[in-house]
């Protein structure tokens, strides 16, 4: 059985306001596509990662849905103006229902 998947993502800790952030997010999943067979001939489950957004303050930043044809470990990277200090909030959606959030917060001065 494999490792539950793992969110890692990098924000910045501090910024000025108004200014253009970068994020980068990865999440350790091994992606099953639900084509493949095990050693007995059955057909392994399809297990991907299908959703992924990000929020800050609340308030939607980033959304996208995940096709089956994503690589193992999806990598995302992407900016967005923060005008306040608050908290980015992770969310990544799996084929079982499972939801993996990660929340990082940055100071605005």
């Amino acid at each position: 059985m494999a490792a539950a998947p793992k969110p890692r993502v990098k924000v910045p800790k501090t910024a000025k306001a108004g200014e253009v952030v970068l994020l980068k997010t990865l999440i350790s999943h091994e992606m099953e596509s639900g084509q493949r067979k095990d050693k007995d001939g059955n057909i392994i489950p399809r297990k991907i990662i299908n959703k992924f957004s990000c929020e800050f303050n609340g308030e939607q930043v980033f959304s996208c849905d995940i096709d089956p044809a994503i690589s193992a470990n999806p990598y995302f990277e992407f900016s967005a103006k923060v005008n306040e200090s608050g908290a980015f909030k992770f969310s990544w959606v799996d084929d079982d229902g499972s939801v993996y959030t990660d929340e990082q917060k940055i100071e605005v001065k």
